[in-house]
């Protein structure tokens, strides 16, 4: 876990550039399909599909909506780089996975720069990557690893906060169906009176 949080830390500045936005000949900045091409042929991975680099290009309407999530593809693929990664192709798919279907849900609720500038982050990201290849970090049983996650876990957090929201909108409409009750029993009572 130290050795990934502290590459995470060390992130070169070229994992850091803008990806590109756009299609058009003025587009700027790094190809993001074309560092996850390199860094699947580095794991000994199966070549990007059509569909599969579509993921990790920006175009059209929505194009800055997927900026967070393709700078944290870039993030996550200098992560990913790692030499036990390379040593170990079995992993391969399994990151390619990691990268294009895990990695959005955190992105829609993270700034992709505090998975390096973050301790906490830093460690949710390796260990979101860890167990998505079902690992376990050395000296934690399997137990440790998920709850520790879990209490990192920006998504899990976010999920708690929208089903709390909705009990506190449930508890305030059965409140307010209360004080409804109770005004048309009081007239009621007021009436036979």
């Amino acid at each position: 876990m130290e050795l990934l949080t502290r590459r995470l830390a060390e992130c070169p500045p070229e994992f850091l550039a803008e990806p590109r936005l756009g299609d058009s000949a003025q587009s700027q900045g790094v190809h993001v399909h074309a560092v996850i091409t390199d860094l699947m042929d580095d794991l000994g991975g199966p070549p990007l599909s059509p569909v599969q680099a579509a993921k990790f290009q920006a175009s059209g309407r929505k194009a800055l909506e997927k900026r967070n999530r393709l700078r944290l593809a870039l993030i996550a693929s200098w992560l990913c780089h790692d030499g036990y990664f390379r040593a170990k192709p079995v992993h391969a798919p399994a990151i390619l996975v990691f990268l294009s279907d895990v990695l959005p849900p955190l992105a829609k609720l993270t700034a992709a720069d505090l998975f390096i500038t973050d301790q906490d982050r830093r460690e949710e990201l390796v260990r979101a990557l860890v167990a998505h290849l079902g690992l376990t970090p050395r000296g934690e049983s399997p137990a440790q690893a998920a709850d520790r996650l879990k209490a990192l876990s920006t998504v899990e957090r976010a999920r708690l906060v929208r089903e709390t929201q909705k009990q506190e909108a449930h508890a305030r409409k059965l409140r307010e169906a209360m004080k409804r009750k109770a005004a048309r029993q009081a007239a009621a009572k007021v009436q036979r009176e």
